[in-house]
C-alpha cells in the first residue's frame, strides 16, 4: 500500500476490539503524542497503539509537536524521536518541563536507536520520564505506557488533593482565590468583567448545634452540588471557609451576576437538605460584585465589596441576595 504523507495523524478508537493496555491498567484516558518524522515508524507505532484502543496523535516533526503541547487540551503522554526536524526530542523535552511550571504535567518517553549511557543521561538530564530503544518492541511500549498511565493518575490525584477542598470537593480556599487572581487579570487584559458571590450558609451554627456536624457535613456537602448544578462549564466554585463559598463568573456584568445569584439561591432552599438525622431545610444569604475594567480594583478591594453586600443581606433578614455597587451608593438591594 502506498504510503499516504500527512503531517498530522489522529485517531479516536472505541474500546472494544481485543488487548487492550486498559484491561489492567486504566490506560484508555491516557492521550498520546507520537513524534516520529519516520514514515515507516509512525505507521508501526501508531498500529500498535491503535490495536490498543488509544487515543493518539502522530506529527512527523518537533515544531508541529510544540505547538500541539501548548494547547489547552493538550496530549498527557508524549513518545518523541530524538532527531526529528524542527525542535529536537531533546529540546521538546526541556521545553514540555518548562511549560510543566504552569502545573501541567506531559509525561515523556524518548525513542531513539542511541544506546548509549550517556545518551540515556542525556535524555533524563533534559527531562525525559523514560527511554525506549528502536526499533520498538510492542511489549516495552505498552508496559512503558502503563508506568506512564500509573504516573498520570498518581499526579492527578495529588493535584486534586492540593486545589480542592476535602469535604466539598470545590476548590480550596487558595485555588479559589488563585482562580480569582488569572481571573482579574483575564479581565483586565480583556475589558469585560468578572463577577463575584460571597454565599453564606444562614444559620448554619444552629445547624451543627441541634443536628450535630455529620448533618452539619451533609448541608456543606449538598450545598457545594447545588450551588455549581446551575453554572456554565467556565464559571467557578470554592469553598471560602467553614460556611462560606466563593463562585466566580467571568464575562458576567453586575445585573446578570445579580441575576444568577438570585436563581442560585433559590435552588439551594428549593428542597430540604437529606441527612442520616433529620430532613434539613437550608437558605443561604449572598454578597454580589463585578469588576469593572476601568477602575484599578484589586483582588482585595472584590473581596472587601463582596463580603459587605453579604453583610447587608444578613442584616436584611437572611436569605436573599444584596449587590454592590461602586456607580450608585454602596450597596443595591434586590
Amino acid at each position: 500500500m502506498a504510503e499516504v504523507h500527512r503531517t498530522f495523524v489522529y485517531w479516536r478508537i472505541s474500546c472494544t476490539a481485543s488487548p487492550r493496555v486498559g484491561e489492567s491498567g486504566g490506560a484508555n484516558d491516557v492521550r498520546i503524542l507520537l513524534v516520529e518524522d519516520s514514515a515507516i515508524e509512525r505507521r508501526q507505532i501508531g498500529a500498535y497503539l491503535r490495536e490498543w484502543g488509544l487515543d493518539f496523535q502522530a506529527v512527523d516533526n518537533g515544531t508541529e509537536a510544540w505547538s500541539i503541547l501548548q494547547s489547552p487540551d493538550a496530549p498527557n503522554l508524549a513518545l518523541l524521536d530524538w532527531v526529528v526536524p524542527g525542535v529536537e526530542g531533546i529540546e521538546l523535552c526541556r521545553k514540555i518541563r518548562a511549560l510543566g511550571i504552569n502545573g501541567t504535567y506531559t509525561y515523556t518517553v524518548m525513542l531513539t536507536a542511541k544506546d548509549r549511557k550517556c545518551d540515556l543521561l542525556t535524555a533524563m538530564e533534559a527531562g525525559a520520564d523514560d527511554y525506549l530503544a528502536k526499533p520498538v518492541d510492542p511489549s516495552e511500549l505498552r508496559a512503558r505506557i502503563l508506568v506512564g498511565k500509573r504516573i498520570l493518575d498518581l499526579q492527578q490525584s495529588l493535584r486534586f488533593a492540593a486545589t480542592h477542598d476535602f469535604l466539598t470537593k470545590l476548590l480550596n480556599r487558595a485555588e479559589i482565590l488563585a482562580s480569582l487572581k488569572r481571573e482579574l487579570a483575564r479581565s483586565e487584559r480583556d475589558g469585560k468583567p468578572v463577577a463575584v458571590i460571597m454565599a453564606d450558609v444562614d444559620h448554619f451554627k444552629r445547624i451543627n448545634d441541634s443536628l450535630g456536624h455529620a448533618a452539619g457535613d451533609s448541608v456543606l456537602k449538598e450545598l457545594a452540588q447545588r450551588l455549581q448544578s446551575d453554572l456554565r462549564p467556565y464559571d467557578l466554585a470554592g469553598r471560602y471557609g467553614g460556611e462560606e463559598f466563593l463562585l466566580l463568573l467571568p464575562n458576567c456584568g453586575l445585573q446578570t451576576a445579580l441575576r444568577r445569584a438570585n436563581e442560585i439561591r433559590t435552588l439551594v432552599g428549593r428542597d430540604m437538605i437529606v441527612s442520616a438525622s433529620a430532613n434539613v431545610p437550608v437558605t443561604a444569604s449572598m454578597g454580589v460584585t463585578a469588576s469593572n475594567p476601568a477602575q484599578d480594583w484589586t483582588i482585595e478591594d472584590l473581596l472587601q465589596q463582596a463580603d459587605s453586600a453579604l453583610y447587608h443581606a444578613k442584616q436584611s433578614g437572611r436569605n436573599c441576595v444584596r449587590a454592590f455597587s461602586a456607580a450608585t451608593n454602596p450597596i443595591v438591594r434586590v
